[in-house]
């Protein structure tokens, strides 16, 4: 994927070392300039009409959160920033990213692979769905927010194959990997699409697109066998009945 981008940080040499970074990195990448304020930023940005533009939050004058507000609508926003306070601020902003410093190359790996697999129609997809417009639909959630040690992650609920209850925590279970929240599944169940998930366990809710089959035990319970994780799901027997209708 070839694409552009500005680098904005107050730090020169933190520009330096994001941007040697980032060449290393993507090579294909075409970095157009830097600047070291949100008003250069933002001019920067307008002449140069950047696909992305890597963000520190804290600078003078204009903060990134403002600049960010202040950009074309398809720039692709990724914060840089030594703050983890201001995550959910930035995707309402529509970040494809938030990367806490000092910035590894591992982690800024994973933001290369999300930006390369971004195109505008995803986009206008977060943008609608981090913004609550679901027309004629119900408002549910639409993003699971995970954290751990330096890394904020923005789950997207279709690719949740199932939550688990564990303790004091909530494991958040994808295709690829599991992620903790401190979020309950009373809460969870009452915030997802009952179309979609099933809260087949007192302690588990499972994506019904994930479901491959269901074996009905003596007692009623129900054995699933999931398409994209290679554990089996017990249901408890007061909610067979979801598995009638399948």
């Amino acid at each position: 994927m070839t694409a552009t981008a500005i680098l904005v940080d107050d730090e020169e040499n933190l520009l330096t070392s994001l941007g040697d970074k980032l060449t290393a990195l993507w090579p294909e990448l075409e970095i157009l300039g830097t600047a070291q304020n949100g008003r250069q930023a933002i001019a920067l940005a307008r002449e140069t009409q950047p696909d992305i533009a890597f963000l520190d939050i804290h600078m003078p004058g204009l903060s990134g959160l403002e600049v960010a507000e202040a950009l074309p609508r398809d720039t692709r926003i990724v914060f840089v920033t030594a703050y983890d306070q201001f995550a959910v601020a930035a995707f309402e902003r529509a970040a494809v990213d938030y990367v806490l410093k000092p910035v590894s190359e591992d982690r800024l790996t994973q933001t290369i692979a999300r930006l390369k697999r971004m195109d505008d129609a995803n986009r206008d997809k977060l943008l609608e769905l981090l913004n609550g417009i679901q027309p004629d639909q119900a408002s549910y959630l639409s993003w699971i927010r995970a954290g751990l040690d330096d890394t904020t992650t923005l789950i997207p609920v279709e690719e949740v194959v199932y939550f688990q209850a564990d303790q004091k925590y909530t494991s958040v279970m994808t295709a690829q990997a599991e992620h903790l929240v401190r979020r309950s599944i009373k809460e969870l169940e009452s915030q997802l699409d009952p179309n979609k998930f099933w809260r087949i366990h007192r302690g588990i809710i499972v994506s019904v697109d994930q479901i491959q089959s269901a074996r009905r035990d003596i007692r009623g319970r129900y054995t699933l066998t999931l398409k994209d994780r290679d554990e089996k799901l017990r249901s408890s027997q007061s909610y067979g009945h979801l598995f009638k209708q399948m």
